[in-house]
């Protein structure tokens, strides 16, 4: 996949743009390391809350995104703080907020599909 090629950097900004093109606001809330400083999302379902995904690999090494907080929407609150949390323990994280009430994002099945 020509996502796991990419350094982090532009394949985030692919992403947004996507966004963008969608009409979808997304944001950078904390930037990572430029190369393969790895992604979280946090999605902003409006009204139902928020969800947070992180990135990782399964075992045949294939990117995928796993639910956090144990796949429950919560509060803001409670999403910053596992945010904060995970910035503190690893620096060159990235964090993206994404606005979208179905939860979707532009890094479910890849940016150039």
């Amino acid at each position: 996949m020509i996502e796991d090629r990419l350094p982090t950097e532009l394949w985030v900004t692919a992403g947004l743009r996507r966004c963008n093109n969608e009409g979808i606001p997304a944001t950078v809330v904390k930037k990572g390391e430029k190369q393969s400083g790895t992604v979280i999302l946090k999605i902003n379902q409006l009204d139902k809350n928020f969800k947070v995904f992180t990135q990782g690999r399964n075992v045949a090494g294939k990117l995928m995104w796993y639910p956090a907080l144990n796949d429950k929407s919560v509060e803001e609150s409670e999403a910053d703080s596992y945010l904060e949390r995970t910035a503190s323990l690893d620096p060159d994280v990235w964090i993206i907020e994404i606005e979208h009430r179905d939860g979707w994002h532009p890094f479910e099945k890849g940016i150039f599909t």
